[in-house]
């Protein structure tokens, strides 16, 4: 991997190009994917960390361009990457951690950089067998939410997230980050609310929607005899009146303390591991 090519040179795949310029029009491409209309444009969006790149290697994640720290020069897991990408006819970009802080906005950033092309599921490809749990947002707003909720599906065991009208973007690198790695594991839907119901409806699957009005104590639902689907709500406004009638159960999380409300991410989790409880086997970490 010592092959390289100037700043100022043509773009030759299966070579290490360096770059120390935050004029390059690569690098000028790259930043730009922090915005939502670019990543749509391209088909692309930018995960940072070693692990997240290795993890999405790992998983059979296409990957356009690794770009590294200068200080990630002969370092095994790096080079790894980095051959790779070339191998699958990627671009290596070694660059100064000034570059690096300029396409990730941070002061202090992670040593790699990897640009992927996005995936996404229709709810055609989704035929949920018993066992399933899919989990629904509704309008989810806040990053750092959703690439929670994504990082705990995976962890539960869910086999996907369907996002429900306007929601923010799973392949923000604020939201890729908050994932941990899990979007390289999590099939991802996005569907509007009319033809998300006529689906939901076809599918056999038992919806169960957090809303006060009419709600059951949600450790009384039924998760065991259906394919379930968890409906959660936007963050501030919850479910609209259309998408909370769609659902065969509607339950709420009984609290007892001062705070009126739950994060969408921790009531999600709670959903999730109860809805998932009966499937969820304690592995023996010592062997």
């Amino acid at each position: 991997m010592n092959q390289r090519n100037n700043d100022d040179g043509p773009r030759r795949p299966g070579q290490v190009k360096e770059i120390t310029s935050l004029a390059n029009p690569i690098i000028k491409d790259i930043k730009a994917l922090t915005e939502k209309k670019n990543r749509e444009r391209s088909g692309t969006f930018m995960a940072e960390g070693l692990k997240l790149v290795l993890d999405a290697i790992e998983t059979g994640w296409k990957i356009d361009t690794l770009m590294y720290a200068k200080a990630g020069i002969g370092k095994p897991l790096i080079e790894r990457a980095a051959l790779h990408t070339v191998a699958t006819g990627g671009l290596v970009l070694e660059v100064t951690e000034k570059v690096l802080s300029s396409v990730t906005r941070r002061d202090n950033p992670q040593m790699v950089v990897g640009i992927f092309q996005s995936r996404w599921q229709t709810l055609a490809d989704i035929k949920p067998k018993a066992g399933e749990t899919w989990v629904a947002l509704d309008r989810v707003r806040d990053p750092g939410n959703l690439g929670t909720i994504i990082r705990t599906a995976d962890a539960a065991g869910a086999s996907g997230v369907i996002l429900v009208g306007e929601t923010t973007d799973p392949f923000s690198l604020e939201t890729v980050r908050a994932t941990m790695g899990s979007i390289f594991s999590m099939p991802l839907v996005r569907a509007n609310v009319a033809d998300f119901i006529k689906w939901q409806k076809a599918s056999g699957t038992n919806m169960v929607a957090t809303h006060l009005k009419g709600a059951i104590d949600y450790r009384t639902a039924d998760y065991k005899s259906r394919p379930v689907v968890l409906l959660m709500g936007n963050e501030q406004a919850g479910l609209p009146d259309e998408l909370a009638e769609a659902a065969g159960t509607r339950a709420r999380i009984p609290q007892q303390g001062r705070a009126d409300s739950l994060n969408l991410a921790v009531a999600t989790a709670v959903m999730l591991f109860e809805a998932r409880r009966h499937l969820l086997v304690l592995v023996d970490v010592n062997g």
